[in-house]
């Protein structure tokens, strides 16, 4: 089934509003993908409007599932959004894997890529560029790229690749240096479409506005769909005291839960669909769930938000 979006037409969409980010269910007993789980999930937060999904990227372990769990994931998300909401699809390791990525995602009927950095190695940005070239004429779809880990892109790399690939639509940013997303913007311009993709995006949600990241990936509206919206809401209209208040009485404190473990930045997502009783089972291994103490101040800090924003 071909995207009712064109490329151009995502990236106008991407830049509307919260992008939803949802984590992948699992068994318990044999940590197999749980469907019918993750379709009443897709479904729940469908009652809420976002700017787009994105199926089984970062929140929802990529890197841990297969590719056939991919095209299960991605064409459960297609089927279970409402019509009109775009679904990206991932892409990644090696570029002839990314580019057999790309396809299944066509295939899924997925509206656009997701392309995680290269797999381990590390590359020039000319081999980068060649990579991400690649996969976009290997695709009708719009790609949005990743820049992250092993895969920082320049802003003269970004703009070559945007000159060669009309279907390459937006960057997401990873790293959080801002000199090089000013870089960036600078030199491109409106030409893509920026999002936030830090961990905890909402942390960086503010200052990245000035820089024209008008979006972002938030893993919070997993469990806390009224929260996020509230505060990507209240970013955009530049409240800043909303924003503060926020951040001061629930996003850092829920930071530095994440942040003491490696992994956490996923593992407390799930544990957050637990306190809120949607629980999405286990994450896979190398990541661990939140220990006991860790999930115990996580439910305290949901305890003491107003009622309206824990729907």
């Amino acid at each position: 089934m071909p995207s009712s979006h064109s490329p151009a037409s995502l990236g106008h969409r991407l830049s509307s509003g919260l992008l939803s980010f949802p984590v992948t269910h699992f068994r318990p007993d044999d940590l197999s993908f749980d469907e019918a789980a993750y379709r009443e999930h897709i479904e729940r937060l469908a009652a809420h409007e976002v700017g787009a999904l994105f199926a089984a990227g970062g929140t929802g372990e990529f890197f841990s599932v297969t590719f056939s769990e991919v095209e299960r994931i991605v064409t459960a998300a297609v089927q279970s959004v409402p019509e009109g909401t775009p679904v990206l699809a991932p892409a990644g390791y090696g570029t002839v894997t990314a580019v057999q990525f790309a396809a299944a995602a066509e295939g899924a009927g997925a509206d656009g890529i997701l392309l995680f950095p290269p797999y381990l190695t590390e590359a020039d940005q000319e081999g980068l560029a060649r990579h991400v070239e690649t996969v976009c004429r290997a695709t009708s779809l719009g790609v949005v790229v990743y820049g992250r880990a092993n895969a920082v892109y320049t802003a003269e790399t970004l703009a070559r690749v945007s000159d060669t690939c009309p279907n390459l639509i937006g960057y997401k940013d990873g790293t959080g240096d801002l000199e090089a997303i000013t870089r960036i913007y600078a030199r491109l311009g409106d030409r893509l479409t920026y999002i936030g993709g830090l961990p905890t995006a909402e942390t960086f949600a503010l200052p990245y506005l000035e820089l024209g990241v008008s979006t972002y990936s938030s893993a919070i509206f997993n469990f806390l769909p009224e929260f996020a919206l509230e505060f990507y809401g209240a970013v955009r209209e530049r409240r800043h005291d909303t924003v503060l208040r926020y951040l001061h009485d629930f996003i850092l404190p829920y930071t530095a839960i994440r942040d003491r473990k490696p992994g956490y930045a996923v593992s407390i997502v799930k544990a957050g669909m637990s306190v809120v009783g949607h629980g999405a089972g286990p994450v896979r291994p190398p990541l661990t769930d939140l220990d006991a103490d860790a999930y115990d101040d996580l439910s305290a800090l949901f305890a003491r938000l107003p009622a309206h924003l824990r729907q």
